[in-house]
């Protein structure tokens, strides 16, 4: 199939994929607000609130399983040893791991006093929850009979940290060919701060959506607005060249903007819409910010409590995404 009609086909694809489920109610990290992150039962919980779509991040063990975990290196904040004990800073990196090994951590409690804590007090300790693979999920997805909710898959690897991860080729490789066997290729869209491995994405299965992770703040910022030099994370995309984000993600090839909520406007989200992107928000859990945010115009959003997102959905008038019941 010749390149360009690829990318038609994949346009297409992408834009009916957006447009065909309305608004996107994203289950951040399953429903972390309620749930254990990225684990089974908080993937269960967040389908049987009833969400358009999965929102994960993908960490890859020392054999090559795809594992759905935030963080490059295990967090001691939830993480606890065979011992029962919570591990010391810093966690071994998930890539020094294998899959079994990984297995003898127990990720189903936080850890008291930290502000991981204090942020999350609402979360119910499952003791004995672990981490699990990405094909574990797409199981649960396909034995919960839910034919419509979708994937978005995050890549976590850093530019400032090449050691800790395979390169942004290989990662984005191996993400692709999981997708595609499970057969998740139109449910799927792969996001990512480190736009590498979205230029790969784009350029090796122009099918799977990509999504633009962007933040402007604090010692996440990926941006570098202030700078002459492209920042690491933006595929040598400089803000100076281009003026705004969404002018950015447009100059890459982009079709979606997921950016944090606090540096959203109403005029940068009409910005994006008006160069064709779809916009997202995240992480929105307070019931204020979420209605400002909708009222500025988004195609969706992004949290860790869905079942506050759907009441004010419910309140507004707008469809609801239906909910499944399934058993981790």
């Amino acid at each position: 199939m010749p390149a360009v009609f690829r990318l038609t086909l994949a346009a297409l694809l992408l834009a009916t994929s957006l447009h065909s489920h309305g608004f996107d109610l994203q289950a951040h990290r399953g429903a972390r607000g309620l749930t254990p992150e990225n684990t089974l039962p908080s993937f269960a919980q967040a389908l049987g609130i009833g969400v358009t779509t999965l929102e994960l991040d993908i960490a890859i063990t020392k054999d090559g399983v795809l594992v759905i975990t935030h963080d490059r290196a295990l967090n001691p904040d939830i993480t606890r040893g065979a011992d029962g004990r919570f591990i010391d800073a810093p966690g071994p990196l998930v890539s020094s791991l294998s899959f079994a090994e990984l297995g003898a951590y127990d990720v189903g409690r936080i850890k008291p006093g930290t502000a991981y804590a204090r942020q999350f007090s609402d979360q119910k300790a499952l003791d004995g929850t672990r981490i699990p693979r990405l094909a574990d999920l797409f199981a649960l997805v396909k034995k919960s009979g839910n034919d419509k909710v979708r994937f978005a898959i995050e890549t976590k690897l850093s530019p400032l940290a090449p050691q800790d991860t395979l390169a942004p080729e290989a990662f984005a490789r191996a993400v692709i060919a999981a997708i595609r066997e499970a057969g998740m290729v139109s449910r799927t869209s792969v996001l990512s701060f480190d736009w590498r491995t979205l230029q790969v994405i784009q350029r090796d299965a122009p099918e799977i959506p990509t999504v633009y992770l962007s933040i402007q703040r604090g010692a996440g910022e990926n941006i570098g607005a202030d700078k002459t030099e492209p920042s690491p994370w933006t595929a040598g995309i400089r803000y100076v060249d281009h003026g705004s984000v969404p002018r950015m993600i447009k100059a890459a090839g982009g079709h979606t903007w997921s950016a944090f909520h606090m540096d959203l406007t109403s005029e940068k989200v009409k910005e994006a819409k008006t160069l064709g992107l779809q916009v997202l928000a995240w992480t929105v859990n307070e019931p204020a910010r979420m209605a400002a945010v909708l009222d500025m115009g988004v195609d969706g959003i992004v949290t860790d409590r869905p079942d506050l997102l759907r009441e004010e959905m419910k309140r507004r008038g707008m469809p609801l995404p239906n909910s499944t019941t399934v058993s981790p």
